[in-house]
């Protein structure tokens, strides 16, 4: 049942101030006993090109302001044309990804086909839904799913929210506290007619812009080979980009921001 308040004694619309009142106490996720801490994952991006998906994501988790891992995976496949990746409390949400590729591939050993793309979405959102009390708690979980539709021959992309509501995106998605930045990279330089190595480039990007501004993204780590997780799903299925592969084009990259900032330097000077 749910309790009663006086009037004097109502927390009104604030959710924090009714969990106080009957004697509940959620977990500080920057708490930094060690006793509550929640460990937080972001950020995530997936971007549509010509032949399909890209999904990437950074390697840092963080515990209020401190780096609890350095080299945590957050992008997944859900079966073998979709994937999802993941933002928000990084326990829940790595078993919620569990749980759905399990469920995916029993839906396709019982019905003999895959589930189509928007079940595969209604899915996860209903686990969302499912999710919400812990949500409301502190330990959100934010994904992104992506996929290659076979019937229509496109990649599609869907965002969430925590109470489970899912939206279909048309060109890109991001996720987690740098999605701002990520975002605004991609919207810049994205165009309908990505090739995969452009539609890479430019996650990567993001991903390094997200990490400059954010402190809870962490950028392409050249000294440990720590470097995003990027996938690309197309009609051949979810393909992971190799480490030697992410370290050459995060070089390019540098070299290339590196490059453009020169002249800004020598001007100020």
């Amino acid at each position: 049942m749910l309790p009663f308040f006086s009037v004097d004694t109502d927390p009104g619309p604030d959710f924090a101030g009714l969990v106080r009142r009957v004697g509940l106490q959620p977990p500080d996720p920057t708490s930094h006993d060690g006793s509550a801490a929640i460990t937080h994952g972001t950020t995530c991006v997936a971007v549509r090109y010509v032949d399909g998906v890209v999904m990437a994501g950074d390697r840092r988790a963080t515990s209020g302001n401190w780096i609890s891992h350095r080299s945590i995976e957050k992008v997944f496949p859900a079966d073998r044309h979709s994937g999802v990746a993941i933002a928000g409390a990084a326990g829940p949400a790595v078993d919620m990804v569990r749980l759905f590729q399990l469920q995916l591939e029993h839906y396709e050993k019982v019905e003999g086909t895959p589930l189509s793309i928007e079940g595969k979405a209604n899915q996860l959102s209903q686990m969302l839904r499912n999710h919400l009390p812990a949500a409301m708690a502190g330990m959100a979980v934010v994904p992104i799913f992506a996929g290659y539709d076979r019937a229509r021959r496109v990649g599609r992309l869907f965002q969430f929210d925590i109470t489970g509501g899912r939206y279909e995106e048309s060109d890109y998605a991001s996720t987690g506290s740098g999605s701002l930045h990520a975002s605004t990279v991609i919207k810049l330089g994205f165009r309908t007619d990505l090739s995969r190595d452009e539609a890479i480039d430019l996650v990567l990007h993001g991903l390094w812009q997200a990490a400059d501004e954010d402190s809870a993204t962490g950028g392409p780590d050249l000294v440990r080979k720590i470097f995003p997780i990027v996938a690309t799903i197309t009609g051949d299925g979810f393909e992971r980009l190799a480490d030697a592969d992410l370290e050459t084009r995060s070089r390019a990259l540098i070299d290339g921001l590196r490059v453009a900032t020169a002249p800004q330097e020598r001007d100020a000077r």
